[in-house]
């Protein structure tokens, strides 16, 4: 696998959601992804990058053009230092929050994307890697 183009953006804030959304789009864009490999890759992201902010203070995204065996990918790695997760597996089950929210988040993305890798361990922070191919 052959990463032909990096970004990496801060996520502290609800702008920079935003910012990491638009280019997530911008990148699918420009390798000509359909509207709905779109729409799941910036969904996927955009929880991602608001369980980051919201429930560990921030963290990074970063972003990868990949080229393997002549298909394009995009791959997203969100990580943060925050609280971790202390059970993965209860975390990924549809209508598990930790928050307000509505329990949708990690398990929602991972059925959003064709790769999905979660490392999380309490008191370290969590580490999500995301992927689209075309």
């Amino acid at each position: 696998m052959n990463s032909t183009k990096s970004n990496t953006l801060a996520l502290r804030s609800c702008e920079d959601i935003v910012h990491v959304r638009q280019t997530v789009r911008t990148w699918m864009v420009e390798q000509r992804f359909t509207l709905v490999d779109q729409t799941k890759m910036v969904t996927a992201t955009s929880e991602l990058a608001r369980n980051a902010v919201d429930y560990a203070g921030g963290g990074t995204a970063q972003l990868e053009l990949l080229e393997e065996s002549g298909r394009i990918g995009i791959r997203v790695l969100i990580e943060d230092h925050g609280p971790g997760i202390a059970n993965i597996e209860q975390a990924m089950t549809d209508g598990f929050t930790s928050g307000q929210g509505m329990g949708l988040g990690l398990g929602g993305s991972k059925r959003l994307v064709d790769d999905f890798e979660i490392w999380s361990e309490p008191g370290k922070g969590t580490r999500v890697s995301i992927t689209r191919w075309k």
